[in-house]
């Protein structure tokens, strides 16, 4: 019987590391110690520091790891982590994204349907979407394909102050379809 051939074990994968350093992840033989109050205490041993940080019961935190003599600072890790956290919170939440938002009318649309359809498009804007509007024509209405186009022009002088044309009027099989964008 042969012996089995088996693959070398590869070694363990290296973590990554992420944010800052930590206390005893600290590589530095001395480092430049700022206290809890923000005042320099001068530079010492990594032990010493590592020591303070012990007295004062937080966590001693490097700050700036490329300098000669690392800074590091004594702070609540997890407080400075959960603050850091909700401040990329409030960021996302103060974000706004786009949608588009589409409005369907017909080429021999009424008055009162066009102002109803304009008033919501005017709510659009408000909220900051893109409208995409799509004009359908159904049967014979495809030998008047010029009432659709007017009707769409007409769109663009209503909507000239409050939004600009993204995609120009163009017509795809039965529909033609514009892009308007809030200024």
């Amino acid at each position: 019987m042969s012996p089995i051939a088996r693959r070398p074990e590869a070694d363990a994968p290296v973590k990554k590391q992420i944010g800052p350093r930590i206390n005893d992840e600290i590589r530095a033989a001395r480092v430049l110690l700022i206290d809890e109050k923000g005042e320099k205490q001068g530079v010492m041993p990594l032990a010493a520091a590592l020591e303070a940080a012990r007295e004062a019961t937080l966590d001693l935190v490097e700050v700036s790891g490329d300098q000669e003599v690392p800074v590091v600072k004594l702070l609540d890790y997890g407080k400075l982590r959960f603050e850091e956290r909700k401040k990329k919170a409030a960021a996302r939440k103060k974000q706004k994204s786009s949608e588009l938002k589409e409005i369907k009318i017909r080429p021999n649309i009424d008055t009162h349907d066009y102002e109803v359809k304009s008033r919501a498009i005017h709510r659009f804007f408000e909220d900051g979407d893109k409208v995409k509007i799509t004009l359908r024509f159904r049967g014979r209405e495809m030998a008047h394909q010029h009432l659709g186009m007017q009707l769409l022009e007409k769109m663009k002088v209503d909507f000239a102050e409050a939004a600009k044309v993204e995609l120009e009027p163009k017509l795809e099989g039965k529909q033609m379809t514009m892009v308007l964008a809030p200024r």
